[in-house]
C-alpha cells in the first residue's frame, strides 16, 4: 500500500446549513475511490482519505464540484456557520463566507474550532467553540473558550463587544497568531486561556481593533 493522506471536506458556507448535493456527494465517491476511508468529524467537514500521490488531482475536482477542501489534522477547522434562518443579508453570510475563506486551515498547537452565529439563537451553538462570534444587528460580538468535550463542557466567556465587520477578521487572526506564538506545546485552547487569562488575550483583541479601526481611517 501506498502512502495515504488525510483532506478535510465540506460544503460551502451557505443558507440552510452544511448542505451537500447529492452530484458533490456522487462526485467524492467518484474521485476518491471505493477504496478510501470518509469520515464524518464534529467540524461538520468530511475527512477523506486518499493515496498521497493523487492527492492533488483529487483536491483540485472536489473543488471544482464547488466543495471546500483544506488540511485535517492541527489546523483551524472550517468555519462551523448557523443556518442563516434570518435570512442571509440580515445573518450576515457574506461576511461568515469572508471569515470562513480568512481562517480556514490555520496550522494551530491543537485543532480549533471557530463558530459562527447570525443572531442571538445561536442555532449553531458557538459558545461551545474555542471563538464564537455572534451577529448582534449590524455589530459583532467575540467570545472565547468554548469546550464541548467531556464531562466539563463550559460556555466561552466574552472577549470583544460591537465589532465592525471589518475589524473583525484582523481581531480574529491576531487571537489566533497569539495562540501560536505563545502556547506550550500541544496546549489546548482552553487551557492557554487559563494559563494567560482572558484579560491578557483581551489586550491583544483591543490593540488589533484600535489598529483595524485606524488602517480604516487612515
Amino acid at each position: 500500500m501506498g502512502e495515504k493522506a488525510v483532506i478535510a471536506v465540506s460544503p460551502p458556507i451557505q443558507v440552510g446549513g452544511s448542505l451537500f448535493t447529492p452530484e458533490q456527494l456522487a462526485t467524492i465517491g467518484t474521485i476518491v475511490g471505493s477504496d478510501s476511508k470518509i469520515e464524518m468529524t464534529p467540524f461538520r467537514q468530511l475527512y477523506v482519505e486518499v493515496a498521497a500521490e493523487e492527492r492533488e488531482a483529487i483536491e483540485g475536482g472536489l473543488k471544482r464540484a464547488g466543495l471546500e477542501v483544506n488540511p485535517a489534522g492541527f489546523v483551524t477547522k472550517s468555519l462551523i456557520a448557523c443556518n442563516f434562518c434570518k435570512g442571509a443579508e440580515e445573518a450576515g453570510l457574506e461576511t461568515a463566507k469572508r471569515l470562513n475563506k480568512a481562517i480556514a486551515g490555520i496550522e494551530t498547537p491543537m485543532p480549533m474550532k471557530i463558530g459562527y452565529a447570525g443572531c442571538a439563537l445561536g442555532t449553531s451553538e458557538p459558545l461551545l467553540k474555542d471563538i464564537a462570534v455572534v451577529k448582534m444587528r449590524d455589530r459583532f460580538d467575540l467570545y472565547v473558550g468554548g469546550e464541548s468535550k467531556g464531562l466539563k463542557t463550559s460556555f466561552a466567556e466574552q472577549l470583544a463587544s460591537g465589532l465592525a465587520e471589518t475589524q473583525l477578521v484582523p481581531v480574529v487572526f491576531a487571537i489566533i497568531d497569539f495562540y501560536k506564538a505563545n502556547a506550550k506545546g500541544k496546549e489546548k485552547f482552553k487551557k492557554f486561556i487559563h494559563r494567560v487569562t482572558l484579560e491578557e488575550l483581551r489586550k491583544v483583541a483591543i490593540e488589533e481593533n484600535r489598529e483595524a479601526r485606524e488602517s480604516v481611517q487612515s
